[in-house]
């Protein structure tokens, strides 16, 4: 393009009427004025004729042909795409694992609990127990959605224990009723594994639900093949975690769900501000709180939480007198797993020192506090990982065996970054 004095000018370039085709696009060196740009946009347009903008219409409504010797004019090439063929494959529905599962009630000496069934019978179980405020659904309805999970799920049946009176819509408990401690829940599953028929099977379990599949693997060693816990709690609680939970549970029976129980239960969760890592699942989380929890039935369960005793469990050096015949900590491979922000990272690592380095790990998951929904695929490579180096390889695809790591993860402390 030619430069002259003041800037660049357009091409002299004209059409066969003799008009000129190009108009000046470019600036002057010294920017004009806002009333020299509009001044200059309606002198061009009171100079263009009737006939030219009639013109100029008239080719614009027509439509482009594409050939030898045809002239185009450019049109919006988003005018020609229409979309057919979107679907969502695998959508993280919550609803859609309530209308997967087969609801059944289970008789036990503390009255029945409710068991939601994912998968077929026939294939190895995996009992699932949930955290405070959080039942079956809310908590794992997201996790096993998750793509990976969902083809877990074509090799394994999974059977989520909800505690009594946690389910969706459960009514409030009598008020007569006592409730199980935490070593009576732990019982309830031998109900549970005597009603299905099994014989062994794969705890997975969150908070207070991975405290109490503590207690039934230490408990019945025989029943359990392998253990995924994240943020449990091997000791009684602590002064601080007494006094606050004992305030919500009188608040729970005396007023139903304050904003002081929906905060310590958010902190319970998912640590110091959360809303600056996923505020619309904290708002799900806060409605779930709100309308979703019976608040008596919960305060029930929170004081069950807050009254446990330890779990009596203790890393003993192979050779010590008296391992023979006492079970001092957990015999089936442990994976204990905890978030880099949760609050209970401290218990982990306690539980951690208790148990067996031969047959345990500890894995803390960077950049989350609740593993489950915040880093639902590191805890599904985690989890798919574990159950192969226990020898279930079998029960998955050939083409994942390229990820396929030998035993010794389960021998090593592993930090997911």
């Amino acid at each position: 393009m030619p430069q002259s004095e003041g800037g660049y000018v357009s091409l002299p370039a004209v059409n066969g009427n003799g008009s000129a085709i190009y108009q000046s696009t470019t600036e002057p060196t010294a920017p004009p004025s806002v009333f020299e740009s509009m001044k200059r946009a309606l002198g061009q347009a009171i100079k263009s004729s009737p006939n030219d903008s009639e013109e100029l219409l008239r080719t614009e409504r027509q439509p482009v042909i594409v050939g030898v010797g045809a002239s185009t004019m450019p049109v919006d090439p988003m005018d020609d795409i229409e979309l057919r063929s979107v679907q969502l494959q695998f959508p993280n529905a919550r609803g859609s694992i309530l209308e997967a599962c087969e609801q059944r009630r289970v008789p036990t000496d503390k009255g029945d609990v409710h068991v939601a069934i994912q998968g077929d019978t026939a294939k190895p179980a995996i009992v699932t127990y949930h955290d405070l405020g959080l039942n079956y659904a809310t908590s794992f309805a997201g996790f096993f959605n998750f793509p990976v999970m969902r083809g877990l799920l074509e090799n394994f049946c999974v059977y989520h224990v909800t505690a009594p009176g946690q389910e969706e819509g459960a009514p409030t408990l009598p008020e007569d009723y006592v409730y199980p401690t935490m070593d009576d829940l732990a019982a309830q599953l031998l109900f549970v594994l005597s009603h299905f028929g099994l014989k062994s099977v794969i705890g997975f379990g969150v908070g207070a639900g991975a405290n109490i599949l503590a207690r039934f693997a230490h408990a019945h060693p025989d029943k359990v093949g392998a253990l995924c816990l994240i943020n449990c709690v091997s000791t009684q609680s602590g002064w601080i975690e007494w006094g606050y939970q004992s305030f919500n549970a009188r608040f729970l029976r005396t007023k139903g769900m304050t904003q002081g129980v929906i905060d310590y239960l958010m902190w319970h969760h998912f640590g110091r501000n959360p809303e600056e890592r996923n505020h619309d699942l904290v708002q799900m989380y806060k409605q779930h709180f709100e309308r979703g929890v019976n608040p008596t039935n919960l305060a029930m369960l929170i004081n069950a939480y807050i009254h446990r005793n330890d779990l009596h469990l203790a890393r003993t050096p192979p050779g010590t007198p008296g391992t023979e015949t006492a079970a001092t900590t957990l015999k089936m491979p442990v994976i204990n797993i905890t978030g880099s922000l949760s609050p209970h990272v401290e218990d982990t690592v306690t539980f951690n020192g208790r148990l067996d380095p031969t047959n345990s790990s500890w894995m803390k998951i960077s950049d989350c506090a609740l593993v489950l929904e915040e880093q639902p695929a590191k805890l599904a490579e985690a989890f798919r990982l574990f159950l192969q180096g226990e020898g279930y390889a079998k029960f998955f695809r050939p083409d994942d065996w390229d990820s396929v790591q030998s035993s010794s993860f389960l021998h090593t402390k592993v930090t997911m970054e």
